[in-house]
């Protein structure tokens, strides 16, 4: 991956955290006065949901973030990337969760069917996602294991030359 790449892709992250941190300084406070009419639980649910749900994104961005830093080095084939593509597993399968709490909380009260099979919906795409990257990792394993294999393969030819 090239350096240019890997720049482009930490500046979006980096916006993408601004942005994340200003709709959660700012904009979920407004959900919450908006959301004045309602019951308290109801508020305290809502937007509690939303921002575990931002919570989980920034975790992601910040471990892509370290993994980009592993590529820059040369180092992502280590066991150091694993620790990051785990946490960002189970963040993603955290955001899975809690949005399908936000489909169970919505579904005995007064919001459409529809509105409550999206987001169900949403949430079994979410937790799918999250098994893509389980594959992703198991990819991660092979090129290691791949690695490993030719740098013994170069060690002995080395020695038989």
């Amino acid at each position: 991956m090239g350096k240019y790449v890997v720049l482009a892709l930490q500046i979006v992250i980096a916006l993408s955290l601004a942005g994340s941190l200003f709709v959660q300084a700012v904009i979920l406070p407004l959900v919450w006065v908006d959301l004045e009419g309602e019951a308290l639980w109801g508020r305290i649910v809502l937007v509690a949901i939303a921002a575990f749900w931002i919570l989980g994104l920034q975790v992601c961005a910040v471990c892509i973030w370290r993994l980009l830093t592993l590529v820059r080095r040369g180092s992502v084939f280590s066991r150091a990337a694993f620790r990051w593509v785990d946490v960002i597993i189970g963040a993603i399968a955290f955001d899975a969760v809690v949005t399908f709490a936000l489909a169970a909380l919505l579904a005995p009260g007064s919001a459409a069917p529809g509105v409550v099979g999206l987001v169900c919906g949403a949430a079994f795409v979410t937790g799918g996602v999250a098994l893509l990257v389980v594959v992703m990792r198991q990819l991660l394993q092979q090129a290691m294991d791949r690695e490993i294999e030719a740098r013994t393969l170069r060690s002995e030819l080395d020695g038989v030359v």
